[in-house]
C-alpha cells in the first residue's frame, strides 16, 4: 500500500479508460470511478482489489478526499450520498448534512444593533455546524459495504500520515483563505507564514489518529471518546457553542430521493435538505411543458434561463429542512404546477422581482467535492461533500487535525442581508437548534434504455444548473462522450441577482447580443466554475467510461 501511495502522489493526471465489450450486458464489465483527486480515485481501485463494492469505495473515496482536499470537504463537514443497490434496485440518499448546534438561535450572528457581524458566520469556531460525514461513513460501511470500516479507511489514514502533494488549486485557495486560519491551521497548511510551493508535502498526523479512532470504533470514534471531548474543548475555548450533547445527538437520516422523468430519461437526485432534486425537477418539468428541445438555439437558451429563474425563486421561498418546516413537495414537483409557472413566459426576459420580491437573502459555499462510482455488479454511488467556503471556517482543532466547516453561513443570518455568495433565501431556512441548512448539492443518476450515468459537481448555488446542462446534453443532444459532457461550457441564473452568469467560452458575441436584445442582463465569469465528476455505462455496447472535469485536478479510471 505504501508503494501504491508513493506512486499516486507523483501523479495528478486526468485518466479516462474504456472497457472491452462483454457478452453479458446485465452487469457492467468492470468499474468506473471519477473523483476530484487522484488519490481518492486510486483509493477506490485499492478497495476493489480487496473485494469491496461501490459502497465500500464510497467510504474510502470520501475519507481520502477529506485528507487530500482539506479546502473542499472533510470529516469536519458533511454531504449527501446517493446510493443504488443493483441486486434489488433499492435507492436511498444518506443525509450526512451538518446540524446547527443546540445552542444556536436566529440572531446569533447579529450585534446589539441587530446588524450582521462581519465574518461571524464564516470564520472561526462559531461558524461551525455539527459534522455529519463521520457518521455517514460508518453508516454506509455497516449497512451497505462488504468490508470492515477499518479497511475502507486505510487509504485515507496512509495519505494523512505520509502526506499529499500540494497542487495549484490547494496553493491558490490557501493563499485566498490564509488570513482566516487559526494557529493550528497555519502550522498545518502554511510554510511559516507563506503558502507552500507546488510539490510540497502536507502531512496530517493528528488527522490520521482521528481516522484511526473512527476505524476502530465507528460512529462513536468521532462522536464520543477523546475525539469528541477534544473537539468540544477546542471549539468552546475559541468562542463556539458546541456541547457533548450536540455530538451525541447527531444521527444519519436516510431519505427517499427525488425522482422524475424527462422525455425518455428517468432521473434520481438529492432530497431535502438539499434543494437539488426539487429544483432540477422543476426546471426539467418546465422545459418539457414547452418542448424546449424543439426550439431554435436562441429560444432554447432563453427558455432554459427562464426555467432556472422560476425554479430558484421557489427554492428561495419554500425550501428548507423538511424536518423543521412544511414543504408541499407534491405540488412543487407536479407537471401542472410547472405548466402554470412557465405560462408567463414571453420572448422577453422576466423581471425577477416581479415574480415575488424577497426580503431574505442567503447562500451556500462552492468549495465542495464530488465523486461518481459504478462497480462491476451495477451498484452506483454519487456523492457531493462540503465544508462550505475554502477550508471551511479556517479553524483546525488541535489534537484531532479536523478542519471545521462553516455551514452555519448557509442559513439566513438576517432578513435583507446577503451572505458570502449572494443566493436569495427565505425564512424557511432560518437558524434553529438542530436544523440542517438548505443545500444545493445534487448527486444525480440518469437512466434511459441506452445508458446509465452518475454525475455531480461542486459549485454552490450553480451546482443544480450544471447538473441540468449535463443532463440536457445527455438526453437532448444524445451525447455519449462523458468527457464532453463534463467539459461543457456553463451558464446560470438563480433568480436574484437578476443576471445570467456564464463562463467566457459559453456564449459568443452573437449569442450575448441576442440575449441582451431579449432583455437579459449578463455577467461573464472569467474564472471557470465547477468540477464535475461523471461515469457512464453504455448499455447498448456494454462499455464503461469515466471523466473528470478539465477545470479541476481530479482523475477518472475504468478497469475490469
Amino acid at each position: 500500500m505504501a508503494e501504491v501511495m508513493k506512486k499516486l502522489l507523483s501523479s495528478l493526471a486526468i485518466v479516462i479508460c474504456f472497457s472491452t465489450t462483454q457478452a453479458d450486458s446485465s452487469k457492467p464489465p468492470g468499474w468506473a470511478v471519477a473523483s476530484a483527486h487522484p488519490l481518492a480515485t486510486e483509493a477506490a481501485y485499492w478497495i476493489a482489489a480487496q473485494g469491496g463494492n461501490a459502497f465500500d469505495a464510497a467510504v474510502a473515496v470520501s475519507a481520502a478526499l477529506s485528507v487530500a482536499e482539506p479546502m473542499s470537504s472533510g470529516i469536519g463537514g458533511g454531504g449527501f450520498w446517493l446510493l443504488h443497490r443493483a441486486k434489488d434496485g433499492y435507492e436511498t440518499m444518506v443525509d450526512g448534512r451538518e446540524r446547527a448546534p443546540l445552542k444556536a438561535h436566529k440572531d446569533m450572528y447579529l450585534d446589539e444593533d441587530g446588524e450582521v457581524v462581519p465574518q461571524a458566520s464564516l470564520d472561526g469556531a462559531l461558524a461551525a455546524a455539527i459534522p455529519g460525514e463521520p457518521a455517514a461513513l460508518a453508516h454506509i460501511a455497516h449497512k451497505y459495504g462488504r468490508l470492515d470500516l477499518s479497511i475502507s479507511l486505510t487509504p485515507a489514514i496512509k495519505i494523512a500520515a505520509n502526506g499529499f502533494t500540494v497542487g495549484p488549486r490547494f496553493q491558490s485557495l490557501t493563499d485566498f483563505r490564509k488570513s482566516s486560519f487559526n494557529n493550528k491551521a497555519r502550522r498545518l497548511f502554511l510554510d511559516g507564514d507563506q503558502v507552500p510551493d507546488v510539490g510540497a508535502i502536507i502531512r496530517q498526523t493528528e488527522l490520521a489518529s482521528t481516522l484511526e479512532e473512527i476505524a476502530k470504533h465507528g460512529h462513536q470514534g468521532f462522536y464520543a471518546g477523546w475525539v469528541a471531548s477534544t473537539l468540544v474543548s477546542e471549539v468552546t475555548t475559541a468562542g463556539g457553542i458546541w456541547t457533548q450533547r450536540d455530538l451525541s445527538a447527531y444521527q444519519i437520516v436516510e431519505r427517499t430521493p427525488v425522482r422524475g422523468v424527462y422525455r425518455d430519461a428517468k432521473f434520481v437526485s438529492a432530497a431535502l435538505p438539499s434543494s437539488g432534486g426539487i429544483v432540477l425537477s422543476q426546471m426539467l418539468n418546465m422545459l418539457q411543458a414547452v418542448e424546449a428541445w424543439n426550439q431554435e438555439r436562441m429560444s432554447q437558451l432563453h427558455i432554459t434561463v427562464e426555467a432556472m429563474r422560476r425554479a430558484y425563486r421557489d427554492r428561495a421561498l419554500y425550501l428548507g429542512d423538511a424536518d423543521f418546516i412544511s414543504v408541499n413537495q407534491a405540488k412543487l414537483l407536479s407537471v401542472e404546477y410547472a405548466r402554470q409557472r412557465i405560462s408567463s413566459l414571453t420572448d422577453q426576459a422576466t423581471d425577477s422581482e416581479s415574480l415575488t420580491k424577497l426580503d431574505d437573502k442567503t447562500a451556500e459555499g462552492e468549495n465542495t467535492s464530488h465523486f461518481s462510482i459504478i462497480d462491476d455488479q451495477g451498484n452506483r454511488v454519487g456523492a457531493t461533500l462540503s465544508i462550505n467556503y475554502p477550508f471551511g471556517s479556517g479553524f483546525v482543532s488541535a489534537g484531532t487535525g479536523v478542519v471545521l466547516n462553516n455551514e452555519m453561513d448557509d442559513f439566513v443570518s438576517k432578513p435583507g442581508t446577503a451572505n458570502v455568495y449572494g443566493l436569495v433565501g427565505g425564512k424557511a431556512n432560518a437558524i434553529q437548534p438542530g436544523k440542517r441548512p438548505l443545500s444545493s448539492m445534487s448527486p444525480t443518476f440518469v437512466e434511459t434504455e441506452d445508458f446509465v450515468a452518475v454525475l455531480g459537481t461542486p459549485g454552490g448555488s450553480r451546482i443544480i444548473t450544471m447538473v441540468l446542462l449535463a443532463l440536457l446534453e445527455l438526453v437532448d443532444n444524445h451525447q455519449r462522450d462523458v468527457q464532453k459532457v463534463v467539459n461543457l461550457p456553463r451558464f446560470h441564473h438563480q433568480y436574484l441577482p437578476d443576471h445570467i452568469t456564464y463562463e467566457s467560452d459559453a456564449f459568443d458575441q452573437r449569442t450575448t447580443s441576442a440575449l441582451r436584445a431579449r432583455g437579459h442582463k449578463l455577467m461573464v465569469r472569467e474564472r471557470p466554475y465547477g468540477d464535475m465528476q461523471a461515469v457512464l455505462w453504455n448499455l447498448r455496447r456494454n462499455e464503461l467510461s469515466a471523466a473528470s472535469d478539465r477545470r479541476g485536478e481530479g482523475s477518472a479510471r475504468v478497469w475490469q
